[in-house]
Order: structure tokens, then C-alpha cells, then sequence
């Protein structure tokens, strides 16, 4: 089995997002929605890096 970059950007963006989820809020309403949060920056900052990365290339 082998992992590419995005799906490796995805598994580290999903337990870094738990981590700071349960980390950083006390109720766990908010705990899954800053995870949620979290998560979705993380996907969100990968993607537009790439397209930057791919622009100065270009």
C-alpha cells in the first residue's frame, strides 16, 4: 500500500485536528467544531500552497 503526498497532508491534518480540538476546548460540542475547524484550515492552507508553489514554477 502506498500513501501520496495529499493523502498523508489529510491524515495529519485529521489527528492534528483531534489533538487541538480536545486540547484546546472544554465542552465536546466545541471540541468537535474547532476540530472540524482546525481541519478544514489545514485542507484548505494545503491546497492554496499548492496552487502558489505551482505558480512560481510556472
Amino acid at each position: 500500500m502506498t500513501i501520496t503526498h495529499f493523502d498523508a497532508v489529510l491524515l495529519f491534518s485529521l489527528f492534528t485536528s483531534i489533538v487541538f480540538g480536545i486540547t484546546q476546548r472544554a465542552q465536546p460540542r466545541m471540541m468537535i467544531r474547532f476540530g472540524a475547524f482546525c481541519f478544514a484550515l489545514f485542507v484548505v492552507g494545503t491546497v492554496a500552497g499548492s496552487w502558489l508553489m505551482w505558480l512560481i514554477k510556472h
